[in-house]
């Protein structure tokens, strides 16, 4: 039997890249899946793929910067499974501009979005957690809370707090049987990146430093993420709460 056979989870931004290779793997080892996400085309078609390979899964039109939307996702999976047991943080988007250059409104969209969402689905999951003995929490980080990082203080802060956060609730929520953990991930080529790169002076220049950047000689791929993602939903990872963890082919640890 898959492991997380009976077991339910909303991935937020689950349309595309992270999120929709996590949705994809929580599916494929017997979740089923809210997609919660803006993108109403992608995020149905992450449903459509979940279900032509046999799995179960809705899509309900979130935007994480609202509450009631956050709630009425909650709500959605209740009614839809009748539980939810795994809750992955990973909605994103990235604003630059350097800290004395960027607006207070796209500082706020990024904190908004990155942060304060991770603290909207939780207070709407964790009571029924409680409720159900436990459930297993993972919030979407960046190696940019870990390494400085030229024009994108309002991300970096985003993430940074995540870690913090992570850890907070982590020791608040162990002894409801509530595990929550971040996952930081460095240069994965995402929907995001891709746009990064393509607002670049030099496209491929920064490809190619970006790729010298990573140790491991490479970009992550969004399945890579998604393995680890799989494994602290699942009962493999019960000894382990309030880490972040870097998937990040070394990128931390570089000198330069």
């Amino acid at each position: 039997m898959p492991d997380l056979a009976s077991r339910a989870a909303i991935v937020t931004g689950a349309a595309m890249g992270i999120g929709r290779a996590s949705a994809l793997a929580l599916a494929r080892e017997g979740a089923a899946v809210t997609i919660a996400d803006v993108d109403e085309a992608a995020g149905n078609k992450t449903k459509a793929d979940i279900e032509a390979a046999g799995g179960r899964a809705i899509f309900v039109r979130t935007d994480v910067t609202s509450f009631a939307d956050a709630k009425a996702a909650t709500e959605a999976t209740m009614k839809a499974f009748g539980r939810i047991d795994i809750l992955v943080n990973n909605a994103a988007r990235a604003i630059g501009g350097v800290v004395d250059e960027i607006e207070e409104d796209d500082w706020n969209r990024v904190i908004s979005n990155n942060l304060t969402s991770v603290w909207r689905f939780m207070k709407c999951v964790v009571p029924i957690m409680r409720k159900q003995g436990g459930g297993s929490i993972v919030n979407m980080s960046s190696v940019q809370s870990l390494k400085g990082f030229h024009g994108w203080p309002a991300y970096a802060a985003a993430k940074g707090a995540i870690n913090a956060l992570t850890q907070q609730t982590a020791l608040e929520l162990a002894p409801a049987k509530i595990r929550v953990n971040a996952v930081a991930p460095g240069t994965i080529m995402t929907p995001l990146n891709e746009k990064v790169f393509r607002e670049a002076a030099d496209p491929q220049d920064l490809i190619n430093r970006w790729n010298a950047a990573h140790p491991i000689g490479r970009f992550g791929e969004a399945e890579e993420v998604a393995e680890l993602v799989l494994f602290l939903a699942s009962d493999r990872s019960s000894f382990i709460t309030g880490e972040v963890i870097r998937v990040d082919g070394g990128l931390a640890i570089k000198g330069d």
